[in-house]
């Protein structure tokens, strides 16, 4: 499994099918499931893992693809980031698309897919970001035929958990139908680990404008008051504009709103002074949501 690792021998369980991949996990509960294995392989080589058991997904044909239902696109677990960067998926989900385009170079794109980077769930995973903006909801398989659905906001955070037996089936995305866009800050140039990421999307029938921020915290950030301004000052029944004045004010309440000033010293009621590099991702933040939402309206 691993060139730092003692060789020892690990149990591969590989089911054909969704049920016969949670039956295989229900009956040895400290088996691992693994689809690209981008990030299972990085924790194993790093000394972070070290799995009895692996559930391989590759031949669950049923998770790799993805289809519209009702009004969203149905995604499976084990779809790869490169196939949700070709041209017919990002017609219907450009922000999405952008995201899977922009996580690595091209071995990392063929082996990596949706689920493990929900599941991973590091704070610099690009498609995080939209799916919070998305509100997309993750629909999780259980024992016996069981599925149940979970916001992905829900389960970043913590305030839901897979069960034991359980396994992520599928992201249900709402489609909009109304122009996305994902942008994100590197430390370098090409692809990179984001330093930070912003997804903006319009709801033209819920006259709203959504924004995500990934990257800064552990989780994406919605500045759910930002998001509630701007859209007020949207003519979604004309051209969908803003004065431009607007747009730099909607990148400085983004970024203030997901990097505050600092608590005043209960003492001495003083605020001291944000750190350099805190002002400077402050000022990334801003320009990313600015370009972000002047790219969604234009």
């Amino acid at each position: 499994m691993s060139t730092h690792a003692p060789h020892t021998a690990q149990p591969v369980t590989l089911p054909a099918t969704l049920d016969e991949a949670v039956a295989a996990l229900a009956a040895q509960p400290a088996a691992v499931p693994v689809a690209g294995g981008t990030d299972l392989m990085g924790a194993v080589n790093g000394g972070l893992l070290r799995p009895t058991a692996l559930v391989g997904l590759g031949r669950v044909a049923e998770l790799r693809g993805w289809e519209y239902r009702d009004g969203h696109a149905l995604l499976g677990a084990c779809l790869t980031l490169a196939r949700m960067g070709r041209p017919d998926f990002a017609v219907l989900m450009p922000a999405l698309a952008a995201a899977a385009r922009s996580a690595g170079p091209p071995q990392i794109l063929n082996a990596g897919t949706l689920g493990g980077n929900v599941i991973t769930g590091a704070p610099s995973g690009d498609t995080l970001p939209v799916l919070a903006a998305l509100e997309a909801e993750l629909v999780v398989a259980g024992p016996d035929g069981a599925r149940r659905e979970v916001p992905v906001s829900e389960l970043l955070v913590g305030r839901e958990h897979l069960r034991p037996g359980e396994l992520l089936a599928y992201a249900r995305v709402p489609l909009l139908h109304a122009p996305q866009t994902f942008l994100k800050a590197t430390g370098r140039t090409g692809p990179g680990r984001a330093v930070a990421s912003v997804a903006v999307a319009l709801d033209p029938a819920r006259r709203e404008v959504r924004c995500a921020v990934g990257a800064i915290a552990q989780v994406p950030l919605r500045p759910l008051e930002a998001e509630a301004w701007i859209a007020s000052l949207v003519d979604w029944d004309g051209a969908r504009t803003v004065p431009p004045e607007a747009l730099a004010a909607f990148g400085d309440y983004v970024a203030t709103a997901c990097i505050p000033d600092p608590e005043p010293d209960p003492a001495t009621g003083e605020v001291a002074a944000l750190s350099a590099g805190l002002l400077q991702l402050r000022r990334t933040v801003a320009a990313l949501a600015r370009r972000g939402l002047g790219r969604a309206l234009s």
